[in-house]
């Protein structure tokens, strides 16, 4: 990490590098470092992979695919989403998305206010080596209590995978 005056500067790479759950994430910017208004967080994600359907209270989030294939539900829409498609979850919404087909996906999530990828940071652990970590269930009890922490909420199960569109 480079410092300029008031300029952060991360390579490729870079970054705060855990295993959460069963994906890689790179945090790149926290509300620390950036005053309180973003969280931004590189993520590399297995096919299959699905959050429960969630909540956030007091942080918009927003998805830049740079890779892979996914599905999302917001709210009661159902929507694809290739690379190079942005999504806005605002606030106050029910969401979730699958990964699907047989790549990993890569996008970049930007949490407005930050402070929402310390969430991440709580459960995940630093990565013991390049790639993904092994797969295991989801304890939904502790994703569920750690959420409420940064004020979100677990409201039901994850995706299952459908076709790629």
């Amino acid at each position: 990490m480079t410092i300029h005056t008031a300029l952060l500067t991360l390579s490729p790479g870079t970054g705060e590098v855990l295993w959460f759950l069963d994906t890689r994430m790179i945090i790149k910017a926290t509300a620390s470092t950036t005053n309180g208004q973003i969280g931004l967080v590189e993520a590399l994600v297995p096919p299959g992979h699905s959050p429960p359907l969630h909540i956030h209270h007091a942080d918009d989030e927003i998805f830049w695919i740079i890779e892979g294939h996914l599905t999302y539900r917001c709210g009661d829409e159902t929507f694809p989403a290739a690379p190079g498609s942005y999504v806005r979850i605002p606030r106050g919404v029910p969401h979730t998305f699958v990964i699907e087909g047989d790549s990993n996906a890569r996008y970049l999530i930007l949490y407005a206010p930050g402070g929402a990828e310390q969430f991440f940071v709580e459960l995940g652990r630093p990565a013991d080596g390049d790639g993904l970590p092994p797969r295991g269930p989801m304890d939904f009890e502790l994703i569920a209590q750690v959420s409420a922490k940064f004020n979100s909420q677990i409201v039901g199960p994850p995706m299952k995978p459908h076709s790629v569109r």
